[in-house]
């Protein structure tokens, strides 16, 4: 068991699958002794499309304790669909429900997205969990502590900031530059952050993070190490790096790729 937490990327396509990885879904590790013995504990952070199979790769998919979801967007939560069937039908038997928190009506989207009735939708596998009714001093899973943010996109989104054993992940979403990442990413030890445009180019408002955004914020908020994602697969990736270290010189950069371990 590792003496740290860890972040692993399962994938970050920006938008949808690219050819070399799944859309967005990351999980979290850490040991911890919540008072019946030390295990590892995991969450998964959203659970885009095609993320499960990795997953199933790297973790151990019947052995999370929650899944927290940024924002109702395929590529951040549709492998949920899959997540419930193998949960609800595997062959040892039901799995113990476990929360999944996201934006107001997350049950109804998955069990839109399933073609199931919404009642009960999936509730009978996973405790539906809105992010606007989370407690002031942030949600609880184990040793994991979680805030958010609501954020600048099309649709109700939040970013993250994830405490475990003194160490600090924020993690964007999706979205577009907002005072609220500043907040979020305040002395982060990693920010894992969005780069799905570029400088230079006619880019939509409110809706993404170009590479230099990402840059300026991770300076703003005096964050350790900048981890670039969401990258869509009709842009190539090193270029972002470089885009990223014109506004950043103070600490490490890195892209996300699937399989990658970070320890926090």
């Amino acid at each position: 068991m590792s003496a740290r937490p860890t972040l692993r990327v399962l994938g970050c396509s920006g938008s949808y699958p690219g050819p070399e990885s799944p859309a967005s879904s990351y999980v979290l590790e850490a040991p911890f002794d919540d008072g019946t013995g030390e295990r590892t504990w995991r969450v998964v952070v959203d659970l885009g499309s095609g993320a499960l199979s990795n997953l199933q790769r790297w973790s151990d998919p019947l052995g999370v304790d929650a899944v927290l979801i940024s924002h109702l967007h395929a590529d951040h939560c549709l492998d949920l669909c899959g997540y419930y069937v193998m949960r609800k039908y595997h062959p040892t038997g039901q799995q113990p429900m476990i929360p999944v928190w996201g934006p107001e009506d997350t049950a109804g989207r998955m069990a839109r997205a399933y073609d199931l009735p919404e009642e009960p939708g999936m509730s009978e596998e996973f405790d539906f969990l809105d992010w606007a009714d989370a407690p002031a001093e942030g949600v609880r899973v184990g040793p994991f502590t979680v805030h958010t943010r609501a954020v600048d996109h099309p649709v109700l989104a939040y970013g993250m900031r994830i405490e475990v054993d003194g160490a600090v992940l924020a993690y964007t979403g999706d979205t577009g530059p907002c005072p609220q990442l500043t907040e979020l990413a305040r002395d982060a030890d990693v920010l894992l952050a969005e780069a799905s445009f570029r400088e230079g180019d006619v880019n939509p408002p409110n809706l993404h993070l170009t590479a230099a955004e990402c840059g300026t914020l991770a300076t703003e908020a005096g964050v350790q190490h900048l981890v670039l994602t969401h990258i869509p697969p009709w842009y190539e990736k090193a270029p972002q790096v470089d885009e990223a270290r014109s506004t950043f010189g103070g600490g490490r950069i890195s892209l996300a790729e699937p399989g990658m371990l970070v320890e926090l």
